[in-house]
């Protein structure tokens, strides 16, 4: 039996614990029975552990060298030290899959362990809307995108990773990144689990608040270890060069830091309910927009995996977070009217709602141009690029 055998079984092990832990929390909420929220609780540890060994599972068969395994082979080499090679473990499509499947499991069990700070009422939806992600992850790693597949035959060394990723940077950049684009989750699923059971004061903006400021720290982290990479390695364009996987992971940052601006408004005045869950929401579908971009491949970039059939996958859930996220939110649109007017365009909240909407018009302009060649080739026949030049007289001044 070889470690990608077990890595196999920890998947299908996980799948299963999650999808149970999914059931046993709802019907928790549904039927008041605090057993099956404690039950549901536990689950999401054994869920973690079960990804965990998937994990290590990998992680050893790279450090054994065990080219049986297509993704190993792909990825590293006898020549490459031990520090790459664990690198190796994100370095391609299916490793860095199961490693976001690995940290939403992880913080879902903080959370998990955590979950008496949280309003009662929300913990059950929270922890089925975090496996609800959760299984849709496991569910493409075991089927589709399996780094776990061996080959026929045994090659005696492996391919390498690309010398671009052979840099210090490999290190600490994609997995604080992956990093920052998993956690929106936890946001994400405390503001489905507000909507859901109609809670929407105050209680489950603080805890939300806590989440999201852990999740801006994490993609801000992210964002300036890329900054500092691209300007290391020699051609990748200075600081910033508004490629188009660069701006989907600052597509989250943004309307995460108009949130946390906001909702210190919603706080201390009960305005801007709407636009606080319409935030929340977009930084989540956002995150799942970026992976889609890179594994689909259908954008040209310097960042982006080769063309995948997964990325389809990746825009069928987007599709369905969205469906779903906007239905809830149009049948509790009656429960978000705000409990004061604005005094003034002038007064300190309308000077918060002024830098929302620069923001926002900063993720708009970014996304426009990192959508219009996708928008161009389709109604043209014809690609059209957009470059550094249009988001610098754009965003600039709105920067500014």
């Amino acid at each position: 039996m070889h470690f990608s055998d077990l890595g196999i079984i920890a998947l299908i092990l996980a799948s299963g614990f999650a999808i149970y832990t999914g059931i046993a929390a709802v019907l928790g909420a549904i039927r008041r029975a605090p057993l099956l929220v404690t039950s549901a609780r536990r689950g999401v540890l054994v869920v973690t552990f079960f990804v965990l060994l998937a994990s290590a599972s990998l992680i050893v068969s790279f450090l054994t060298h065990d080219f049986g395994v297509s993704y190993v082979a792909q990825h590293s080499s006898l020549e490459m030290p031990w520090y790459y090679v664990t690198a190796a473990f994100y370095g391609g499509q299916e490793g860095s899959l199961l490693y976001w499947a690995l940290m939403l499991s992880v913080f879902s069990a903080i959370f998990a362990l955590t979950a008496r700070r949280a309003p009662a009422a929300l913990v059950p939806y929270v922890i089925a809307t975090l496996m609800g992600i959760e299984i849709f992850l496991l569910i493409v790693l075991s089927t589709v995108s399996s780094p776990f597949v061996r080959l026929p035959v045994t090659p005696a060394d492996g391919n390498g990773l690309n010398p671009l990723l052979m840099d210090p940077g490999m290190l600490v950049h994609p997995p604080m990144l992956l990093m920052g684009y998993m956690s929106f989750s936890l946001p994400f699923a405390f503001a489905v689990a507000a909507m859901i059971t109609g809670k929407l004061d105050s209680d489950w903006l603080r805890s939300i608040r806590r989440w999201m400021l852990a999740s801006w720290s994490i993609q801000t982290t992210g964002l300036i270890l890329g900054a500092w990479w691209a300007y290391h390695v020699l051609g990748w364009g200075g600081y910033w060069g508004w490629d188009p996987v660069e701006n989907a992971a600052l597509l989250p940052w943004l309307t995460a830091t108009a949130f946390l601006h906001s909702t210190m408004v919603q706080e201390r005045r009960g305005m801007l309910k709407v636009w606080n869950l319409v935030l929340v929401i977009a930084s989540f579908a956002l995150s799942i927009f970026g992976t889609f971009e890179v594994r689909s491949g259908i954008i040209s970039s310097v960042h982006s995996f080769a063309y995948s059939d997964i990325g389809s996958f990746f825009l069928v859930f987007l599709a369905i977070i969205i469906v779903f996220s906007t239905a809830l939110f149009i049948f509790r649109l009656p429960r978000l009217r705000p409990e004061q007017e604005f005094d003034s365009v002038i007064s300190r909240e309308g000077i918060f709602l002024l830098n929302n909407l620069l923001l926002v018009g900063i993720a708009f302009a970014t996304l426009w141009g990192t959508i219009f060649p996708l928008i161009s080739a389709a109604i043209r026949q014809q690609t059209m690029t957009v470059g550094p030049p249009f988001y610098n007289s754009v965003n600039g001044p709105l920067f500014v």
